[in-house]
């Protein structure tokens, strides 16, 4: 896809995660293998039915999803040696790797989960080369006019984010997961100055009980505040302004359900940079939201411009897909 050549080009750079997901399901209870007297020298093994090895990480999966719209995003993070694939991947799908660290003894992160019948999970995370993240540094890139600082390394973020606001370059502040472990002083540190902050309800609530803002002292120190908030749809809040809601895009099925708020964000941001205004960039967001919820992982749907064209049209009217028609042109 390709924009409207009357729209200056806008650069975004991702800087967050790079991983892969490794997810097991196991056929039964992980509550029968569980004797409650015995957890203090518990050692299990489950066999696995399943293995399913995917393409994740917040970061990429934004960046993966603005290249599919047709943009070329910056993506910033740090992976091991062995992820060589997994970049290809990423730049055949229209995203910039030239700012990925590549470590040289830390592989790249990896997130292991396995899943009993009843949805119970055990899981582990080995954050390996995204510890280097932090030694990145965001003023050696030039020329960007908007950095999304995703989960990722804690530092790096706390980096990222202060780096903008020396240098005056505007920022989304998305702590999303990360928002569980850091504390209130680390979370006024990447919010304070933010062109967008992206949460969810429950995380907008982790934001008001571990900063102690207020929603309006919030609103105070961010440009504009998006929450989505699940089947109910988006709700974008500006100081001094109205509330605009918009529904989410009806799935034709739900399969899985990882990665929707990044798919949700991607295209937020691309429709921003198209210069479409707020409540078209959320509709823009909800349809690849849909769209990463009707697949298993993160970066497994595609479609065509036509194709995205006729179900926005569907889903918001021929009003609103005649403003993101000029924008879906083939490449």
């Amino acid at each position: 896809m390709s924009g409207a050549g009357s729209v200056p080009p806008v650069r975004i750079a991702v800087a967050g995660s790079i991983a892969t997901d490794h997810l097991f399901t196991f056929r039964g209870r992980f509550a029968d293998s569980l004797l409650v007297e015995q957890l203090s020298r518990i050692s299990l093994s489950f066999l696995a039915s399943d293995l399913q090895v995917r393409r994740g990480g917040t970061g990429a999966n934004i960046a993966f999803g603005m290249g599919v719209l047709g943009a070329s995003p910056l993506l910033v993070g740090a992976v091991g040696p062995d992820a060589e694939d997994y970049l290809r991947w990423l730049r055949e799908h229209g995203v910039d790797t030239t700012h990925v660290r590549v470590s040289a003894t830390l592989p790249t992160a990896r997130f292991t989960c396995t899943t009993d019948d009843d949805h119970a999970q055990l899981a582990t995370f080995y954050p390996g080369a995204m510890a280097e993240a932090a030694q990145i540094d965001l003023a050696q890139i030039s020329g960007v006019d908007l950095v999304v600082v995703a989960p990722d390394d804690p530092d790096a973020m706390l980096r990222h984010s202060a780096s903008c606001r020396e240098r005056g370059v505007p920022f989304a502040a998305d702590p999303s997961q990360q928002l569980a472990f850091m504390d209130g002083a680390a979370i006024r540190g990447l919010v304070e100055g933010a062109t967008y902050l992206f949460t969810n309800e429950y995380e907008a609530s982790l934001v008001h009980e571990k900063t102690g803002w207020t929603p309006e002292q919030v609103l105070e120190r961010v440009g504009t505040r998006v929450t989505t908030h699940g089947s109910a749809g988006i709700a974008i809040d500006r100081r001094g302004e109205q509330r605009v809601r918009v529904p989410v895009a009806p799935a034709r099925e739900v399969a899985e359900p990882t990665g929707v708020g990044d798919g949700f964000r991607a295209g937020f941001l691309t429709a921003t940079a198209w210069g479409l205004g707020d409540e078209r960039a959320a509709q823009v967001g909800a349809l690849v939201a849909t769209h990463v919820v009707e697949t298993v992982g993160t970066q497994e749907y595609a479609f065509t411009p036509a194709e995205f064209l006729r179900r926005f049209t569907d889903a918001y009217g021929t009003a609103a897909a005649s403003e993101v028609a000029p924008f879906l042109q083939p490449a």
